[in-house]
C-alpha cells in the first residue's frame, strides 16, 4: 500500500512552504526590509531551507521509490518540522519533528540496503545518517554552525549516491569506481574528525568535495549527454555547473576552514547549497517532479533563464564575500531569492502546457 500521486501534494506544499519561507527569513538576514512574518524565520533560514524543504523533498522522493506506505513518515514529519519552525511557537518539538524524520530515511535506506546490496546504496545511507547527526546537534542546542557539515555531508552523499547508481550505466572500470569510494570515504572522514578538531576535519571535507566534484566532471554521464538537445542537455549543463560550484566550494573550505568570520563563511556555504545543490535540483526537477505528482511537464528553452540567473547573481554575491563588498552580495542574494521563485513559475507553467497539451489531443 502507498499513497497516490494526488495524496502526495500535501507533502510537497508543505516542502514547498518551508522553501519559501526560508527564502523569506533569508533574504531578511541579508539586511533588506521585509516585513517580519514571525520572529524566527531569519534565525530559522538554515534548518527550514536544508531540514525541512530539502529534507522533505528528498524523503519524498525516496519514499516514492520504495512504494510503502510507512515511507512517507519522513517527508511529513520534517514536512510538519517546518510548520512547526515557521509559526516559532515550538522549536523544541519542530526540532524533534525534523530529528524523526531523518531517523525514518534512514530507515528507508537500510531497505533499499538490504534489498540489494550496492555501493551507492550505502553512500546514500551514509548521507542519511549525516542528516540525522546535524538534527540532532540542533536538536541538542548547538549552533547551525556545527551542524551544518553534517547537512552538507547528507547532500553531498545522496547526490553522489545518486549519480553512483547511473553511473552503471556506464560501464566504469573497477578503478574508477574504487576512487569515488575512496573519495566519499574522505568527505566521510572529514565529518568524523570534525567531532575532535573543527577546522581539520572540515578541511578533509573540503578535499573529499573536491575529489568528488572532479571524480563527477570527469566520468559522470552528463559528459556525454550534454552534446545532445533539449530536455538531455538542460539535465546534463546544470549537473556540470553544479560540480564547479562543488569543487569552488571545497576549494574554499580548504582555504578557509571553519571560519565563522561572516563573509568566508556565507561564500562557501552558498557556494555549496545555493550553487551546487539548487543547480542539482534545477536538473532532475523535470524528472523528480511528474515522479511525484504523476503529472508530466514540457520542457522549455526558458527553463535556462533561472539557470543563467542562479549562477549570474550568485557570481555577484560570492564575488562580494571574497572581497568584502557588502552591496553586491546584498543585491546577488536578493536576486537569487527571485530566481528561485522564477523557477518555481517556470516549473509550474512547464506542467499546466503538459496538461493544457495533453487535454487538446
Amino acid at each position: 500500500m502507498s499513497l497516490k500521486p494526488y495524496q502526495r501534494i500535501p507533502l510537497l506544499v508543505l516542502g514547498m512552504l518551508s522553501l519559501l519561507t526560508a527564502l523569506w527569513g533569508g533574504t531578511q538576514r541579508l539586511g533588506w526590509d521585509l516585513p517580519v512574518l514571525t520572529g524566527s524565520l531569519a534565525l530559522n533560514h538554515g534548518p527550514l531551507m536544508v531540514g525541512a524543504f530539502l529534507g522533505t523533498v528528498i524523503g519524498l522522493e525516496r519514499a516514492v521509490a520504495l512504494d510503502r506506505l510507512w515511507g512517507y513518515l519522513a517527508p511529513a514529519l520534517t514536512g510538519l518540522g517546518g510548520l512547526a519552525l515557521i509559526s516559532g511557537q515550538a522549536p523544541s518539538a519542530a526540532l524533534f519533528l525534523l530529528l524523526s524524520g531523518s531517523l525514518v530515511l534512514v530507515g528507508v535506506n537500510l531497505v533499499f540496503t538490504s534489498r540489494w546490496f550496492a555501493w551507492f546504496h550505502v553512500v546514500m545511507g551514509l548521507g542519511a545518517i549525516a542528516l540525522v547527526v546535524g538534527n540532532l546537534f540542533l536538536a541538542r542546542g548547538e549552533p547551525v554552525s556545527v551542524a551544518v557539515w553534517w547537512w552538507m555531508g547528507f547532500l553531498l552523499l545522496t547526490i553522489t549516491g545518486e549519480r553512483m547508481e547511473l553511473g552503471r550505466l556506464l560501464f566504469l572500470s573497477k578503478t574508477q569506481q574504487w576512487q569515488i569510494l575512496l573519495f566519499v570515504f574522505v568527505a566521510v572522514a572529514g565529518l568524523v574528525l570534525s567531532l575532535l578538531k573543527l577546522d581539520l576535519g572540515v578541511r578533509v571535507l573540503g578535499i573529499g568535495m573536491i575529489a568528488i566534484a572532479l571524480w563527477l566532471g570527469n566520468f559522470d554521464v552528463a559528459r556525454r549527454t550534454v552534446r545532445q538537445t533539449g530536455l538531455t542537455r538542460f539535465i546534463a549543463v546544470n549537473l556540470l555547473l553544479g560540480y564547479a560550484w562543488l569543487a569552488l566550494s571545497g576549494v574554499l573550505l580548504v582555504l578557509f576552514g571553519a571560519d565563522f568570520g561572516g563573509l568566508r563563511y556565507d561564500a562557501v556555504l552558498h557556494a555549496f547549497f545555493l550553487g551546487y545543490v539548487f543547480s542539482m535540483i534545477f536538473g532532475h526537477a523535470p524528472v523528480i517532479f511528474p515522479a511525484i505528482l504523476g503529472r508530466g511537464m514540457s520542457y522549455r528553452p526558458a527553463f535556462y533563464l533561472h539557470v543563467i540567473l542562479l549562477h549570474l547573481f550568485l557570481a555577484i554575491r560570492i564575488g562580494g564575500d571574497l572581497t568584502t563588498q557588502i552591496m553586491p552580495r546584498h543585491w546577488g542574494g536578493l536576486f537569487n531569492t527571485l530566481t528561485l521563485l522564477v523557477f518555481l513559475a517556470n516549473t509550474l507553467l512547464s506542467m499546466r502546457a503538459y496538461t493544457l497539451a495533453k487535454n487538446s489531443r
